[in-house]
């Protein structure tokens, strides 16, 4: 298996729930590719949607904290075994290794965690189908066209149109995201927090 290549057999073979849409927030426009949510929604969960892989303990804590939320069912023997896979830096999930205490405290935390607290989560607006058959440029078309119909961009709409330029293969640059959002580059620089800026570069390290 190659180093950029993730074994996703490691949750696909073991049912394990990575995604999810929102379950209770109601779209104020659906059609038959994607949901639309003008004031965003945190319930939409989508685990290794993008090729970045997992750069700190925090990410990993948070990725792992979402696999327990999302699989009930799971005790805490099988969650350690998939926690213990996906921490493997040869399973591709991983861009470093982690000390086996380490991980064995992260797992300790999370399984410690209600599991009636959904774990904190970014605002999305824009949530395509699985079943869609969109083009990636046409995904990043609807999500420039719907999101900059907003009448004050924030950090979530950034956020927003950073993925699904990513998602495309894209390098994320202040000119594109300003360009899909039609507003001034000074406008994407003053909404972009640290952790944008973070992002950002983790991302395109990616591509």
């Amino acid at each position: 298996m190659s180093q950029f290549e993730r074994n996703m057999r490691i949750l696909n073979d073991r049912r394990i729930v990575y995604r999810r849409d929102p379950i209770t927030d109601v779209p104020d426009y659906e059609t038959d590719d994607y949901m639309f949510y003008k004031d965003g929604t945190h319930e939409c969960y989508t685990l290794f949607r993008s090729k970045a892989k997992i750069t700190s303990y925090k990410s990993l804590k948070w990725h792992l904290l979402v696999i327990w939320y999302l699989n009930p069912n799971l005790n805490r023997q099988e969650f350690e075994f998939i926690a213990k896979d996906i921490a493997k830096h040869e399973n591709g999930f991983m861009s470093f290794k982690v000390p086996n205490n380490t991980l064995d405290n992260i797992i300790h935390e999370v399984s410690m965690c209600d599991l009636d607290q959904p774990p904190a989560n970014k605002s999305r607006k824009v949530i395509f189908k699985w079943s869609s058959i969109l083009t990636k440029e046409e995904k990043l078309s609807i999500v420039g066209k719907l999101i900059g119909r907003t009448k004050k961009i924030n950090s979530d709409d950034i956020y927003d149109v950073m993925l699904q330029l990513h998602d495309d293969n894209k390098k994320i640059t202040i000119q594109r995201v300003s360009e899909l959002l039609n507003v001034t580059k000074r406008t994407i620089h003053r909404r972009m927090c640290d952790e944008l800026k973070n992002e950002k570069e983790l991302l395109n390290q990616q591509l």
